[in-house]
């Protein structure tokens, strides 16, 4: 966390929400949040506006506050030339979209954080460009002093040249939409295309796409996931999806990118290893990777994915939830001013806590009998397996398991007592939707009900914290809800909810879905040319309005739009729902052909379009119902949902209010429009599923 500044007094961010403007609410550079109020200044003083985007957990951000905004000197030149914006990218996720393509388009590079831009005040155009500067010039790169002064310079003296280069960064943004494919036929062929770019650039020591930064990509190992099961019932499997699925999650889950400890992942791997992170762990990384995970450990009956989930579950309740259910945001990558310092561990200190048994055994299976791999210090990583060192041991897998459990379990209690990474505790709706989009997978797959309780809380926080006059907002945090929600606060939270309705059945959830898919429609969807905005309607950021269709760092919203909303079309029988994803589908066309690797999850949604999932409905007594999809939970079925909807439910659309019970419980098995007639034995509906045989209705 940033220290304040102790002779400054507080600047304009004090009054904000966010953790990470509060970090430099003491700064004494003379701060905005974004606003009316900082934009109106800068025009009627004609100074530029130097915006600094970044987040609370960002180690760099914290090195550039650190080195410069913390500097008196420093502070002086900035508000002597500049009006000075901070923004919080996690709050605003749509300026930070729009900025960072304006830096790429400046520099020819790609962006990250902290970015730094300079911006004229008359139109917020970016005319200069850049992420973090050291206080003196080093890494080949000039003082930030130097910068300031150079670019006020430039402002002043340059006026026509700015209003020519910003004239041609506004004609680049105009074509930044694409056309939509109009009738083309939608085909399978992006998809067999990434599954081909995906083993061109699969790493098949270590597991992964390409070299060091290693990134999860959670949505590219779901999407290997389900190659695999397209196939696994033909002369031909496609073994190899799944062995690269999940060696990399196994490569993943036994390196320094997951909490040997505690659970969770960090960000990425700056090694091609998966062994030393960066050390921030995200909510919106450790949702999907939970609901993987889970998937994995049901379709391949590997106990250490099991293992995996659950304990990234663990740490999510236990460490990132709000008194009220919601999910905090991040972990920091810094404590005591040093990244990693909380997770690093003195080899001496180890062997103090541990016995001669246990010691022996742990230093084995996370290489503390090996050189220190993390500035003089043993970041734990596996790098033995539990069946290596029974056997150099003399002892079962299954004792060396237990003995290194009691290890772990002493070494996360002492480490619990450390000084922690700081939290940010605003509470994010669309990051909230994807982990409760993996608890709820979780909880099915494992049988694991306290998960889908943890996820219903948080639905609740959302439907009551979260909800302004009938509309989602973004962000909270002390009793605040902020800012009109986004593209992917709506898509991920409708996923969610789609997932947990099949865990436990509220009709009150299945409302809160319908809503938001009505809200995507009106308020989003692009009715001339298909897909989905960023922002809601009226809502525009300045220089464009972002419509993407590639994955991120979190899967695409226009991706996951178009699945749920195709899900949701087929459970209610709903074509506005499945015409607009067939739309986003065709808006996207052309992103997709180009990249289809980077799509992944809009391919999900394509995968869905041409094989509708199946839909089962099972109704009857509440315990019958929870039983007959508690026998269908263990089966890796990613293109299938199971609702039980127990009998006596009121308020149920005609679609499914027709779907009755009768006196004994019944299922009712759909593809695309077509149902079956009841099934009233749970041997047969396994079997018809097993074999992929339908009754249809004549």
């Amino acid at each position: 966390m940033t220290v304040t500044h102790p002779a400054a007094a507080a600047n304009r961010l004090a009054a904000e929400t966010s953790p990470y403007l509060l970090q430099h609410a003491h700064n004494p550079v003379d701060w905005h949040p974004w606003g009316e109020e900082a934009l109106d200044r800068a025009r009627e003083e004609d100074k530029p506006i130097l915006l600094s985007i970044g987040y609370s957990a960002c180690h760099w951000c914290h090195v550039m506050a650190h080195e410069s905004f913390e500097d008196p000197a420093m502070a002086e030149v900035m508000n002597r030339l500049f009006v000075n914006v901070k923004l919080d990218r996690e709050e605003r996720p749509d300026l930070d979209k729009v900025y960072q393509v304006a830096h790429q388009v400046l520099t020819q590079r790609g962006g990250g954080w902290p970015l730094t831009m300079f911006l004229t005040p008359d139109d917020l155009t970016p005319f200069f460009a850049g992420t973090y500067f050291p206080k003196e010039a080093r890494y080949g790169m000039p003082g930030f002093a130097d910068v300031l002064e150079r670019v006020a310079g430039y402002y002043r003296e340059h006026r026509d040249e700015i209003t020519r280069q910003n004239k041609s960064l506004h004609e680049v943004f105009a074509d930044l939409v694409p056309p939509a494919s109009g009738d083309q036929s939608l085909t399978a062929a992006p998809i067999e295309a990434a599954r081909r770019q995906l083993e061109s650039n699969f790493d098949d020591k270590f597991g992964g796409f390409g070299d060091a930064p290693k990134f999860p990509h959670p949505a590219s190992i779901e999407r290997l996931l389900r190659d695999w099961q397209a196939t696994a019932s033909t002369t031909e499997p496609d073994l190899k999806a799944l062995y690269m699925a999940s060696l990399t999650l196994k490569r993943m889950a036994e390196g320094g990118l997951y909490d040997q400890l505690g659970g969770g992942f960090s960000r990425y791997s700056v090694d091609p290893y998966w062994m030393i992170p960066h050390f921030e762990k995200m909510l919106y990384d450790n949702g999907p990777l939970l609901a993987l995970a889970a998937q994995a450990a049901i379709a391949t009956g590997d106990g250490f994915f099991r293992r995996v989930a659950t304990e990234t579950a663990d740490w999510a309740i236990r460490d990132m939830r709000s008194p009220e259910g919601g999910f905090y945001s991040t972990l920091d990558a810094d404590s005591e001013g040093h990244e990693g310092r909380f997770y690093v561990w003195d080899r001496q200190e180890v062997e103090a806590l541990l016995t001669p048994g246990e010691y022996a055994a742990f230093a084995r299976r996370y290489g503390l009998d090996r050189e220190a791999n993390f500035e003089d210090r043993w970041h734990l990583h596996c790098f033995v397996s539990i069946e290596q060192v029974a056997n150099e041991q003399g002892l079962t897998p299954a004792a060396i398991a237990e003995i290194i459990d009691a290890a772990r379990a002493k070494l996360l209690s002492v480490r619990n007592r450390r000084i922690w990474p700081g939290r940010d505790d605003k509470i994010l709706t669309g990051w909230n939707g994807l982990m409760i989009r993996g608890l709820a997978i979780a909880a099915r797959a494992l049988d694991q009900p306290d998960f889908a309780a943890a996820a219903t809380d948080a639905v609740d926080f959302l439907r009551a914290h979260c909800m302004t006059d009938g509309e989602l907002q973004a962000s909270w945090k002390d009793g605040r809800a902020r800012f009109p929600a986004y593209l992917d606060d709506y898509a991920f939270l409708l996923d969610g909810l789609l997932e947990l309705l099949q865990a436990r059945w509220r009709a009150r959830d299945l409302e809160l879905a319908r809503m938001l898919a009505e809200a995507l429609l009106l308020r989003f969807e692009d009715r001339e040319r298909g897909g989905f905005w960023f922002t809601a309607e009226g809502k525009d950021p300045p220089l464009y309005r972002p419509k993407g269709f590639a994955d991120e760092a979190t899967p695409s919203g226009n991706g996951v739009a178009a699945f749920a909303l195709a899900r949701l079309g087929w459970l209610l029988g709903e074509s506005r729902y499945l015409e607009a994803a067939e739309r986003t589908l065709r808006a996207g066309w052309a992103s997709v052909a180009r990249a289809p690797q980077a799509h992944t999850m809009l391919l999900t949604a394509l995968e869905e379009y041409l094989d509708p999932p199946q839909v089962v409905i099972l109704r009857g007594q509440a315990e019958e119902v929870a039983a007959w999809s508690a026998a269908l939970a263990p089966l890796y079925a990613p293109r299938r949902m199971v609702f039980a909807i127990p009998a006596g439910e009121t308020g149920l659309p005609e679609a499914l209010a027709s779907k009755a019970s009768r006196r004994t419980t019944v299922a009712y098995l759909c593809e695309g429009p077509q149902c079956s007639e009841p099934i009233d034995e749970l041997p047969r509906l396994l079997r018809l599923l097993r074999d992929g045989v339908l009754t249809r209705d004549r």
